[in-house]
């Protein structure tokens, strides 16, 4: 049997289990299921949660890993639960935030009155270094610019949820969250038995919605596609996966053609034309004519066709100026200004170094801080200011007034932690969570998201290319289970 008498909260905040060693409410059905377990079964049905990833070729890349590119994604099989009432919180406050950094995008590329009213500083935004002064003036369909998003949460010692930062380019990981469920289904049936959870297998479906939602006006029936780097992307498992969920082409640059102010796909039966385009490349890659001359990712003059409003573009290109850690610290901000609002889900507190005032207090605490480079991803470049050596403290030191607005910092967060299979037991370790967001004709979250786990003891990092993995997230119907 699972035994938890000798489970640590650790002195961090337990999402399964309360600082007496009691299971919280909502989890006392799967504590009680997984304390019945006879021995060594759990461990089973996590061998065959592996072996299911194996054979269902669920992988991810990684670049420089010794071992080669390819590793079979990381999973644990102990689930995350949300109760439905704090989900709702979160939810309304997604949508909050997503409407108001759409409004900022719009503005920030048409008339810009955020700035010219000194909500947000000048400079903020003009050294943004995904600001594409190209898309100055560009209208996407509805309005919309940031059609999909994934938003970093994190719970603290408080177990409030906060927003950690927002993905606006090219968001992944929600493959995953679809072949999570699956595999738990496959591997360990009888946990859902009688539990009452909110779906997630719907996400395909909700996004061919809303491409086509976005389609030129004139066109009936859209013809809606995936555009992916290739197969050395990092995510090229999930453009696999998306389009064939969707039911749509999976194409990359070389697939594509203008011709006659028209975007269309190479065929074995000729030319299709092409109207929704659901990009996975970087801006500066979409289109070597407007933006990188070297790049062989793009289709020259896509970007065009795109301002004639002959194809759509999800998500639009500069929506990369909102996916800035700095512009990120200005978001309370955005909501007060376009929408009137109070943060519903808040920030965590954050020093804008390119700020003189912040940056001096960041380099005096430094010791005290986390350091994240403005527009780096994946867990790369963080300084964890208390674990560093001295050594490290003074290397960012360097780096910050070298370029200080390429830099913000945080206080470091107790992440919140939930119980983790580490070989013939649970011990707990740190989460972070990612909800993705779909902006079409009405603003959908999809329940729960990615729930990144780090596997190793005592670590912070849940990027699964530093060793992290990803759990179940459980989304509660009702706010209980049955």
């Amino acid at each position: 049997m699972v035994r938890f008498d000798a489970y640590q909260t650790s002195g961090f905040y337990d999402e399964m289990f309360e600082e007496s060693g009691r299971p919280r409410p909502l989890a006392q059905m799967l504590a009680q299921r997984l304390s019945a377990l006879s021995d060594g079964e759990l461990q089973r049905r996590q061998k065959a949660a592996d072996l299911a990833l194996l054979n269902m070729g669920i992988t991810f890349n990684v670049y420089g890993h010794e071992a080669g590119t390819e590793k079979v994604w990381p999973f644990d099989i102990v689930p995350r639960i949300i109760e439905s009432r704090e989900w709702t919180q979160v939810e309304h406050g997604l949508k909050q935030r997503i409407t108001a950094l759409n409004l900022f995008i719009d503005d920030v590329y048409h008339e810009q009155r955020i700035i010219k009213e000194g909500f947000v500083p000048d400079w903020l935004i003009n050294s943004g270094k995904n600001l594409l002064k190209r898309c100055a003036g560009l209208d996407p369909p509805h309005g919309i610019w940031c059609h999909i998003t994934g938003t970093d949460l994190v719970r603290d010692g408080d177990g409030q949820f906060y927003v950690l930062e927002d993905n606006l380019r090219c968001p992944s990981g929600v493959s995953y969250v679809l072949e999570n469920r699956e595999v738990m289904k496959r591997t360990f049936p009888q946990i859902f038995e009688g539990l009452s959870i909110q779906p997630v297998e719907d996400y395909p479906e909700q996004l061919l919605r809303m491409l086509q939602y976005i389609a030129p006006p004139t066109v009936g029936d859209p013809n809606v596609v995936v555009l992916t780097p290739g197969i050395y992307n990092s995510a090229y498992f999930e453009h696999c996966f998306l389009a064939q969920q969707m039911g749509v082409e999976l194409v990359q640059g070389s697939d594509l053609v203008v011709s006659d102010g028209y975007v269309f796909m190479r065929t074995t039966s000729g030319f299709e034309r092409v109207d929704v385009i659901y990009r996975r490349i970087d801006d500066e890659f979409l289109d070597p004519l407007n933006f990188r001359p070297d790049s062989a990712l793009g289709v020259p003059g896509l970007i065009d066709v795109y301002r004639a409003g002959r194809v759509a573009l999800a998500n639009a290109p500069g929506t990369g100026i909102a996916d800035d850690k700095a512009v990120y610290a200005y978001v309370p901000q955005m909501i007060k200004y376009y929408l009137g609002e109070d943060m519903l889900l808040p920030n965590v507190p954050t020093y804008v170094c390119g700020d003189p005032v912040q940056c001096e207090h960041v380099l005096v605490n430094l010791e005290k801080l986390v350091i994240k480079p403005a527009n780096e991803s994946g867990g790369y470049g963080i300084l964890l200011g208390p674990r560093a050596t001295r050594e490290e403290h003074e290397k960012y030191r360097e780096l910050i007034r070298a370029n200080p607005r390429n830099y913000v910092a945080q206080p470091m967060l107790s992440l919140s932690q939930v119980p983790t299979v580490v070989e013939d037991r649970l011990e707990g370790r740190h989460v972070d969570l990612r909800p993705y967001i779909l902006y079409g004709k009405d603003i959908y979250v999809l329940p729960g998201g990615l729930t990144r786990v780090a596997l190793k003891k005592g670590s912070l990092v849940v990027n699964s290319s530093q060793g992290g993995g990803s759990k179940d997230t459980w989304v509660l119907k009702n706010g209980k289970l049955k």
